[in-house]
């Protein structure tokens, strides 16, 4: 096996390690529409508190909902805490936080860089 087979092999294997299994962004970044004002406020106030109780992924679906940028933005640094950054960027690009999501985008270009010197 070559060593650019090897390279290849092995980026694959990390890949499928780190898959983010509902998909890396989702469709739109549009909040659901027919929610009001008030709901969006009792759904973020319910985000918020499963956010702090440690229930991520539910606090993260309903931000998603609702479009609640800055929760978003919450789940995207709680993800780079946890060296998550494929998640923490979708979190970031849903937020519309591109200060948050510039980073990472340089270490994935950057990465790719490196892939592609050693062709």
């Amino acid at each position: 096996m070559s060593r650019k087979e090897k390279v290849q092999e092995q980026f694959d294997a990390a890949i499928k390690e780190k898959a983010i299994p509902e998909g890396f962004i989702k469709v739109t970044d549009n909040p659901v529409g027919g929610l009001t004002s008030e709901q969006k406020v009792v759904l973020n106030r319910k985000a918020n508190a499963m956010f702090n109780a440690g229930n991520i992924e539910d606090a993260r679906r309903i931000y998603i909902t609702t479009g609640y940028s800055d929760g978003l933005t919450r789940v995207g640094n709680y993800y780079m805490d946890k060296n998550e950054g494929l998640k923490a960027l979708k979190a970031y690009y849903l937020a519309h936080n591109k200060r948050d999501a510039e980073p990472i985008y340089e270490s994935i270009a950057n990465v790719i860089s490196i892939l592609l010197k050693n062709d």
